[in-house]
């Protein structure tokens, strides 16, 4: 990938995409082509065959996907699993038709079986039963990654899959309905501090072990790929460091500067029990994560109060 070639960052309005864009950026690119959902739907076939042809970029980040958190998920599945599939089938089909030189596809660690060995290698995709609250958004993303990888064996083509560890950042999704787990503590105690309420509740029990990577970590991870990865099988990129629920919303408290008391209500699901991701492959390349748990959860509090609770 050179300096002035023509690169595609699909859904690069989205936390995923906006880190990848400014990752860019920052090292020297600057022939990046965008377009808003509202400009170009990518569930739309002809339209995405037509900006494809149009365009012509040489390289494709496919960002773009439909997500949510638990609630979401379990209430609004068939919407899922079709706006995924559909945005990754017309991406990709554009790509091979307009001869996209490589395309980077993002996944999810949601992918893997809900019960599988930790930490999660790559190898343990479809070895097991998904985790029932997501697994219209897992199926279609799990499409995408056997969509590359059948594109690259039938056609020959450069269509790498890589699956992060879950995100959080600037341009994190702060609703009430779609948040994931760190956004949504964020909103639920910042509104206790301000409220000046004494008592917090949180879902679950607070037991599950998570692993988070701080999204301009992945957006570097990304871009060292396109250029060192050319493999067919998927690769994880995760931090590596595990956290309990429970340490997670003490980290938030204590960011939020809130005094009162975070309780957790065993009757609310919890997910996967545990979740993290062996990255072993992508360390023994030579690229690591740089961003610590507290420090990415500040900048992420100070973009909500700067862009979102002042907006």
């Amino acid at each position: 990938m050179e300096y002035k070639s023509r690169i595609y960052v699909a859904g690069h309005t989205g936390m995923v995409g906006s880190a990848i864009v400014r990752c860019l950026q920052k090292n020297g690119f600057e022939n990046i082509i965008k377009r808003t959902h509202k400009a170009l739907d990518l569930t739309n076939q002809a339209a995405t065959e037509k900006f494809f042809k149009r365009e012509k970029p040489e390289f494709v980040f496919l960002a773009a996907a439909k997500v949510g958190g638990i609630h979401a998920n379990e209430t609004y599945p068939a919407d899922f699993i079709m706006e995924n599939m559909l945005m990754e089938c017309n991406a990709i089909q554009s790509a091979f038709r307009n001869n996209v030189k490589k395309l980077l596809f993002l996944g999810s660690s949601c992918i893997y079986p809900k019960m599988c060995p930790q930490p999660i290698k790559e190898e343990y995709l479809l070895t097991g039963p998904l985790e029932p609250t997501n697994e219209a958004y897992a199926l279609a993303k799990i499409s995408g990654i056997k969509m590359c990888r059948f594109y690259n064996r039938q056609y020959k083509t450069r269509y790498i899959s890589a699956m992060p560890a879950s995100l959080y950042g600037i341009y994190d999704r702060f609703d009430t309905e779609n948040s994931h787990v760190i956004p949504s503590m964020i909103m639920k105690i910042h509104k206790a501090k301000t409220e000046g309420r004494p008592i917090v509740e949180l879902w679950g029990t607070g037991s599950p072990l998570r692993e988070f990577l701080y999204v301009d970590d992945m957006a570097e991870a990304c871009l060292y790929l396109m250029h060192k990865y050319e493999s067919s099988e998927l690769i994880n990129i995760g931090s590596g460091q595990e956290i309990s629920i429970r340490e997670l919303a003490g980290i938030i408290q204590k960011v939020v500067g809130y005094n009162g008391e975070v309780v957790f209500n065993p009757q609310k699901p919890d997910g996967t029990p545990r979740r993290v991701l062996d990255n072993s492959m992508i360390l023994a390349t030579g690229w690591k994560p740089q961003v610590e748990m507290e420090q990415g959860i500040r900048r992420e509090y100070e973009y909500y109060m700067n862009q979102v609770v002042k907006a």
